[in-house]
């Protein structure tokens, strides 16, 4: 580094996306990402590196386990439906009036 250069703001992803997407799978998780994701950019403005870089661990941390469990829901559900709609087909009625 050259003096008289202002150092560069380190980058620090903060995984917003991830988190606005987990927001649509599981919300009681995603909140607390998004909480966390809006904390980083502050952080760096702030010069705090090694807080922004908690935060933005923290919403990834929160993010992932908001898709995982979401996912594995949806997954759980489309599976019932899938389940339950073979069922209505093999059990059904088949006699007619």
């Amino acid at each position: 580094m050259q003096p008289g250069y202002p150092q560069q703001p380190q980058q620090i992803d903060n995984n917003m996306t991830m988190s606005i997407v987990a927001i649509f799978l599981f919300w009681p998780l995603a909140i607390p990402a998004i909480i966390n994701a809006s904390k980083v950019n502050p952080l760096i403005q702030q010069g705090d590196y090694a807080g922004a870089q908690a935060a933005a661990a923290e919403s990834k941390k929160w993010s992932k386990w908001a898709l995982i469990i979401g996912l594995i829901g949806w997954a759980i559900s489309l599976l019932c439906c899938v389940l339950g709609g073979m069922g209505a087909i093999m059990g059904g009625n088949s006699s007619t009036y």
